[in-house]
């Protein structure tokens, strides 16, 4: 029975899986084969991690400057002052404020 503070899972899918597992776990069915063959090993696993890993930095490298390329200053302009109005109307935390 799974711990009382667990929370059910936010996706259907998965409390479908979730339901099923437990269905099979009540009726006695021991679906441990099935398991094995889906489980990856651990070189494949670290392999696409590396994969990706290049990947992602490879995406990096390139867009930043291509946008910048693209964006003319005055859009440059525009979205740096609107990240510094956001900035600085955030409200300081109950604590921070040094006028209480």
């Amino acid at each position: 029975m799974p711990k009382s503070s667990s929370r059910p899972p936010r996706d259907e899918n998965q409390a479908a899986k979730r339901a099923a597992e437990e269905s099979a776990r009540l009726s006695g069915e021991d679906d441990s084969e099935g398991q094995e063959a889906s489980q990856p090993d651990n070189r494949d696993v670290a392999a696409r991690q590396q994969a990706a890993k290049l990947l992602g930095s490879l995406g990096g490298k390139k867009g930043g400057p291509a946008r910048a390329r693209k964006l003319s200053a005055k859009r440059r302009s525009e979205i740096a002052k609107k990240a510094a109005r956001i900035r600085w109307r955030r409200t300081p935390k109950t604590g921070d404020d040094p006028s209480c």
